[in-house]
């Protein structure tokens, strides 16, 4: 039997496909590669379409032995997000329930969830818990919080079991240097500080440093990518045991600022990178951490590589292999 891996050509999608084959599972990964790489499929049947489909979606699981669905298929830009919400809601929630629909056609009840720390919005505490208040501050928040309602009630409905995991700022690239983080455009603060580094930008902007913490920027909890693809393989297994449905954080329980990160990229790279202050954005809040202590506690997860510095010169390895990303 297989598993079907939706957005499995994307950053977290890709790694989650790369460690479900060095566990020697059988993997199909579904993508349409609007934003997913063809390069950064490194094994498995790759069918390439859209969740949009639902006649492409019912070929897949008919053609294919699928015992469970790791979901990660999404429009996933916060800006973008605010500037095209149909977008948002029509490929997200309405993607979501094509797929919920055809795993009930076909009888597949396991359903792993790439959920986001965007549902809490501004928190109420740090570190955050799974019952903190969702009051997401934009429409990818949004978006990825009715995903995970429709999840629950089609478990209620339909049996479906899930495990939702909400995480925090993925970064670093897969240990082998074969795939890393390519997006187009790129949002996310390590690779913009490491296109400084290649040259490839003149300076990295910093977004307020007027911020309620220690040096004024904003605190982030960064998560090496290879611990999120740990993280989702436990969540499968805890499923095929047999177990209950449920919500999860994924982060380190650590925080870093946007200046701290600059500087670890520097001693990694040996370059001055240059940094300028920009106002604040709107909906940025100054701290967010994760509380991973029931991931942990349940699912016996426990991130093994997201020392700052490690992800940092893991990323920093694959973009200097791969200067110009995938290169499509």
């Amino acid at each position: 039997m297989a598993v079907l891996v939706t957005g499995g050509a994307g950053y977290i999608g890709s790694h989650t496909v790369a460690a479900l084959l060095e566990k020697g599972e059988r993997v199909v990964i579904l993508d349409n590669l609007v934003q997913g790489h063809r390069e950064a499929v490194t094994g498995g049947t790759l069918c390439r379409g859209d969740l949009l489909d639902e006649a492409f979606l019912d070929r897949v699981f008919a053609e294919h032995d699928i015992e469970g669905v790791v979901h990660f298929a999404a429009s996933s830009l916060v800006g973008e997000s605010m500037r095209d919400p149909g977008k948002y809601y029509r490929n997200n929630v309405g993607g979501t329930l094509n797929l919920l629909e055809a795993m009930r056609r076909a009888g597949v009840d396991r359903l792993v969830f790439s959920s986001t720390a965007a549902v809490y919005g501004e928190p109420e505490r740090v570190p955050i818990r799974e019952e903190d208040r969702t009051e997401p501050a934009n429409v990818y928040g949004e978006t990825k919080l009715a995903m995970e309602k429709m999840i629950r009630w089609y478990g209620a409905v339909h049996g479906i079991r899930y495990m939702s995991l909400r995480y925090f700022n993925a970064a670093g690239a897969h240990e082998s240097g074969r795939i890393g983080e390519d997006h187009r455009p790129e949002t996310h603060l390590i690779p913009l500080v490491l296109q400084v580094a290649l040259g490839k930008r003149e300076r990295i902007d910093v977004f307020g440093d007027d911020y309620a913490t220690e040096d004024g920027t904003c605190i982030r909890d960064y998560i090496h990518v290879s611990d999120l693809a740990d993280a989702h393989i436990l969540a499968l297994e805890h499923l095929r045991r047999g177990g209950e449905s449920g919500v999860y954080n994924l982060g380190a329980g650590k925080g870093y600022s946007v200046y701290e990160v600059i500087a670890a990229a520097r001693e990694v790279t040996g370059h001055p990178i240059p940094a300028a202050v920009r106002p604040r954005r709107p909906g940025d809040p100054a701290v967010l951490v994760a509380s991973p202590d029931k991931a942990k506690a349940e699912l016996g997860w426990t991130p093994k590589r997201s020392d700052l510095r490690r992800m940092i010169a893991s990323a920093w390895e694959w973009h200097r292999r791969h200067p110009d990303g995938y290169g499509e």
